[in-house]
């Protein structure tokens, strides 16, 4: 029996997925968009912050303060929907392997396919190195994020580590 089947017995409460996603996508939305904003500050990148915004605002107003915080505001609500979509369709899946993976399914749906398109970012080819290694491993990050905050959440993940570890103590503590 796991902690989680232990905790909704004892409580019988269970997480709610839909107040769950929105918690885990707003924070992956604030701590990766305030991470990309001081990349691009840095000039790790020079994807605006506000490129999710750039089909519905100028890219004049998206480099100002105010454009700043539109776009961390974008980059939140963006990353609510991809939570939404993670917690319902894979939240049971272990491990981090398939967050990374997730992260960086949206980022080859933003840099490959519609992002320019819609003129959200530059065509793949006119980006600089910086950028796409930035980009990626931003994306990288923030799904891993996502991925394995469900995954913690919904399977056993927090008692896979230190169940190893006892075990591991008590074969070296019997020898």
């Amino acid at each position: 029996m796991t902690t989680r089947q232990r905790r909704s017995e004892n409580t019988g409460m269970r997480t709610n997925p839909w107040w769950f996603a929105l918690e885990l996508g707003f924070f992956a939305g604030l701590i990766w968009g305030g991470i990309h904003g001081l990349s691009y500050f840095f000039r790790f990148t020079s994807t605006i912050p506000g490129f999710l915004a750039e089909p519905f605002f100028k890219t004049a107003y998206l480099k100002t303060q105010p454009g700043y915080y539109l776009g961390w505001l974008f980059f939140i609500i963006f990353s609510i929907i991809a939570a939404y979509l993670y917690t319902f369709i894979l939240r049971k899946v272990r491990g981090p392997w398939l967050g990374m993976i997730y992260g960086i399914v949206w980022w080859a749906i933003i840099y490959l396919g519609v992002g320019p398109y819609l003129q959200m970012v530059k065509p793949f080819r006119q980006i600089h190195l910086t950028t796409h290694i930035s980009e990626f491993c931003l994306f990288l990050l923030w799904g891993l994020f996502i991925g394995y905050t469900a995954a913690f959440e919904y399977t056993d993940e927090r008692d896979r580590e230190p169940k190893k570890l006892m075990n591991r103590l008590k074969s070296a503590s019997q020898e």
